[in-house]
């Protein structure tokens, strides 16, 4: 009886250790959202999701409209931040003037900054 307890403890042992195995990893600490890149993502995704993509994966439900993650590419997404601030206008007349708080600018540069990692 003693061996088939020892045996019955192994397996249970080592279902454990493989339950433990298959669980998801928790987030990189450097892939993790700040609280302001957090309040940033919303801000986004409430004033800008209807055009850009502004996640890491999806494509722009309108195709003229860059996804956020790649705006780094382009330019340093810190020079956004006097636009961000005194009202965004661009050249075409479907994107309506934005103008964000001091505070409302630093979490979107912070979730731009996020997303491009």
């Amino acid at each position: 009886m003693n061996e088939i307890m020892r045996f019955g403890a192994a397996v249970f042992l080592f279902s454990a250790a493989l339950a433990i195995a298959s669980l998801p990893s928790p987030a990189r600490s450097d892939d993790a959202l700040s609280p302001s890149a957090q309040r940033g993502q919303v801000l986004v995704r409430t004033n800008c999701s209807r055009c850009h993509s502004v996640d890491k994966i999806t494509d722009s439900p309108l195709k003229i409209a860059p996804p956020f993650r790649t705006l780094h590419e382009r330019y340093p997404v810190e020079s956004l931040q006097e636009s961000l601030a005194e009202g965004i206008v661009t050249g075409h007349p479907t994107m309506p003037e934005f103008s964000f708080d001091p505070g409302q600018v630093a979490d979107i540069i912070a979730y731009l900054k996020w997303l491009e990692k």
